[in-house]
């Protein structure tokens, strides 16, 4: 693994938070940001607190217990604060206000300072103040409906959507855009991250799908949410599920050679009207292949076909163990820092 740390020098104070604020922390830290983490006496809540064992927590230069509704703990955020480039936190808007710590106080100490902040549905709108998670803010989006089985209610997520994309992959983004700017103009800036509008945001290729007519408000009545027997998953006859998604002609072509899908009606690949017969068709056929012919059509290249890993076993398959993406050493499992950063002029 390449040492470059593009971050190295950046100084950022972390409040306490859960979800999207620690993973955030987390990004900017594996890419060497300095972080420093105000931490609340007494921890977060019961079944929220991983302790030791959290993963997003990794990295941090050093924790400091304060309690910010004294005056010597707002005083000493504001003595942090001047020598600080960053400064992120996720409580609803009026919080830090109230602790004399918002973006006029700190800005006071530090004009330079990106103070940013990650909340479900902004600074701003009627539902600012409401509280809520993940399955709140994509359900509004259009996200949490496009997703699942047409005849049952949407299945609640992994919050990897709202909480990790929208609000702190959209809060890291912002952030280093704030700081770009601000290294050139001195001025800091306010970075309003909404886990709703990150949501929406990443929801940008469907809307445009629904504009030109290609995509429907139906659930699982799409190419890719299900629908199609080349986009979705299938369950073998050992109990292993197999991901498919063998959209382009090609690689369909090569998924029906691999699973012997011989049936006429595969010749049509986008023939709507045929995928309820070709999906009952393929789930018969991969129902009755055996271990060693399911491994044979994933080694296929062009099939693109894959097995299912569970959280379990995920660091067992090859590309997860050739980059060590997941490791799993002592019955404790890492995930590697993202994006990878290689040498000027290597390709690999």
């Amino acid at each position: 693994m390449n040492d470059f740390k593009p971050l190295s020098g950046l100084k950022v104070l972390e409040f306490d938070a859960i979800g999207p604020v620690p993973f955030c922390g987390m990004m900017l830290s594996d890419h060497g940001a300095d972080i420093t983490r105000i931490i609340r006496p007494g921890g977060q809540p019961n079944g929220v607190d991983a302790g030791e064992d959290d993963m997003l927590l990794r990295g941090r230069a050093r924790s400091i217990p304060l309690d910010l509704k004294s005056v010597e703990g707002r005083n000493r955020v504001l003595e942090l604060v001047a020598g600080m480039d960053v400064l992120m936190e996720g409580h609803r808007p009026g919080v830090m206000e109230r602790l004399g710590l918002g973006p006029e106080d700190c800005h006071a100490v530090n004009p330079a300072l990106v103070y940013c902040r990650i909340t479900g549905y902004g600074q701003s709108g009627p539902l600012a103040n409401h509280p809520g998670h993940d399955i709140n803010y994509i359900a509004q989006t259009g996200a949490l409906n496009a997703s699942g089985y047409k005849d049952r209610p949407p299945a609640p997520t992994l919050p990897l959507v709202g909480d990790f994309a929208g609000g702190g992959l959209l809060g890291a983004f912002g952030i280093l855009a704030a700081v770009l700017s601000a290294r050139t103009t001195g001025k800091g800036a306010v970075v309003d991250t909404a886990m709703a509008d990150g949501t929406a945001l990443l929801m940008a290729l469907h809307y445009g799908l629904m504009n030109a007519g290609l995509w429907s408000a139906e659930r699982q009545n799409n190419l890719l949410d299900g629908a199609a027997p080349f986009y979705r998953c299938y369950r073998t006859a050992t109990g292993r599920d197999i991901a498919v998604g063998a959209l382009e002609p090609k690689f369909y072509t090569a998924m029906c050679e691999a699973l012997g899908l011989n049936d006429p009606v595969f010749e049509d690949q986008m023939n709507r009207g045929n995928w309820p017969e070709m999906c009952r068709i393929a789930e018969a056929r991969i129902a009755t292949m055996t271990g060693e012919e399911l491994q044979a059509a994933v080694d296929v290249p062009d099939a693109c076909l894959s097995w299912v890993a569970s959280l379990a076993d995920a660091d067992e398959g090859v590309q997860m163990a050739a980059r060590k993406t997941i490791v799993k050493e002592d019955g404790r499992y890492s995930v590697a820092a993202a994006p990878r950063f290689l040498p000027p002029g290597r390709g690999a």
